[in-house]
């Protein structure tokens, strides 16, 4: 028989025709941990940050995990463990990083809406660099510091209208798009910067959105922001070190994004040319550290045949995978079991939350019973990350995989979790 293909998933494959992830079965780890249930490799996120690290072998670079596309503190664990820094986006993610051992020296913090009370946290917790990404926020983030006194280590996000050539939600370098302070204006921000005594200039970041497939627009961008590195540091700013940001996508279906160490050497051959080989580099990969290291394991519920469309209802919903209902997106679904005596069918796979958006892929070819169990896959990313608890339901467990077995590293909210924190009104406001 002919089985699923799996592009982009080394670590995913059929052995026997039953799915495996590394060396363990699915159903096994359906059967001991239970539906549905986020899956990740060890080995393939530390292979995906193996090609980043070679691409950056000889130079200096600091490779800091963009950790909201997957904050599990078991996968920050091992990212810190192999040599990472993170960039986060709220004081939440800070505490995450604390708790998971890392390096709060080798901290980012960016996002457009950093609150007094993060700022001060992350001062005081000593992180490596604040993304500043307006000018009112250098503004705040100064009065900050030196209220504590000190300073803050800064660089500013430059939004350099690049267009990614990805979804416009995940889009972040237009001028559209409210991330950065606009090109045009960034040398007065750090003209600005510079002269504010609770602020120390050390860098300049740029990112221009998520899942990007083509070379070019890192390119285009780079080519923006050393240009305007040299008209800073011709106004007597130094910058210390460039961020690249991140964004590098994933083969989700048929997608062909370059390889992270054969973009770096293009990349690297860029800056080389331009003088800045030697500069300290950082970098915020995300999704293509772990977007294809992770499967959401599922089970069929009931299979429904309709006028118009036939109803694959699965026990993973849209608060589980929220990619679908959100962006459109594409996650391939293949069998843990496949049958070599069953002819295919056509359906739309959805969960059985109370919408019509609650899909999880629309006209799959799948040969499926009742009971049966499915992977959703490249999973790893923005998944269980964003998922939430709509319709009372308690989000799903999560295990690591390695050479040594499979570990459960969230445990499965139970629906006493969903609502602990919320009280009855008192009997004399009833």
């Amino acid at each position: 028989m002919t089985l699923p293909t799996l592009p982009g998933h080394p670590h995913v494959h059929y052995q026997d025709q039953a799915l495996h992830l590394d060396r363990i079965p699915a159903r096994q780890l359906a059967q001991e941990f239970g539906t549905p249930l986020f899956v990740y490799s060890k080995a393939a996120m530390l292979d995906a940050l193996a090609a980043y690290q070679r691409g950056f072998a000889g130079r200096r670079a600091q490779i800091c995990y963009a950790m909201k596309a997957n904050s599990s503190l078991a996968v920050l664990q091992l990212f810190a463990e192999a040599g990472c820094g993170f960039d986060i986006v709220s004081g939440g993610e800070l505490a995450r990083v604390r708790a998971a051992g890392a390096d709060l020296g080798k901290v980012i913090f960016s996002g457009v809406g950093k609150t007094r009370a993060e700022m001060r946290m992350a001062l005081e917790a000593g992180i490596g660099c604040f993304n500043v990404e307006s000018e009112a926020e250098l503004e705040v983030l100064n009065q900050v510091a030196c209220e504590l006194g000190v300073q803050a280590p800064v660089s500013i996000r430059v939004n350099p209208n690049v267009d990614a050539k990805t979804h416009p939600y995940i889009s972040t370098g237009l001028k559209g798009n409210k991330f950065g302070v606009a090109h045009d204006h960034a040398l007065a921000a750090y003209q600005r910067a510079a002269s504010l005594p609770g602020l120390r200039v050390v860098g300049i970041d740029c990112h221009i959105g998520s899942q990007i497939t083509q070379t070019t627009p890192y390119l285009d961008a780079m080519d923006r922001i050393l240009d305007l590195v040299e008209a800073i540091e011709q106004a007597g700013i130094p910058i210390h070190h460039i961020d690249f940001g991140g964004g590098l996508g994933i083969d989700y279906n048929g997608d062909t994004p370059p390889k992270a160490d054969e973009l770096w050497q293009q990349l690297l051959s860029r800056l080389d040319a331009r003088g800045f080989g030697q500069r300290l580099l950082m970098i915020e990969p995300g999704r293509s550290l772990v977007g294809n290291a992770g499967i959401c394991l599922t089970e069929v519920l009931y299979l429904k045949p309709g006028e118009q469309k036939n109803f694959c209802i699965i026990d993973a919903a849209m608060n589980d995978l929220p990619r679908p209902a959100m962006y459109e997106a594409y996650h391939a679904i293949v069998p843990v079991q496949a049958k070599g005596d069953q002819a295919p069918s056509r359906y739309d796979v959805v969960g059985p939350v109370c919408e019509s958006g609650d899909w999880i892929g629309r006209d799959r070819e799948l040969a499926v019973a009742q009971g049966d169990l499915l992977a959703v896959l490249s999973a790893g990313a923005y998944c269980m990350s964003m998922a939430s608890n709509y319709n009372t339901r308690g989000r799903p467990a999560e295990v690591l995989v390695d050479d040594k077995g499979a570990h459960l590293v969230r445990r499965r909210e139970s629906v006493e979790d969903t609502f602990a924190l919320e009280t009855l009104l008192p009997a004399a406001v009833r």
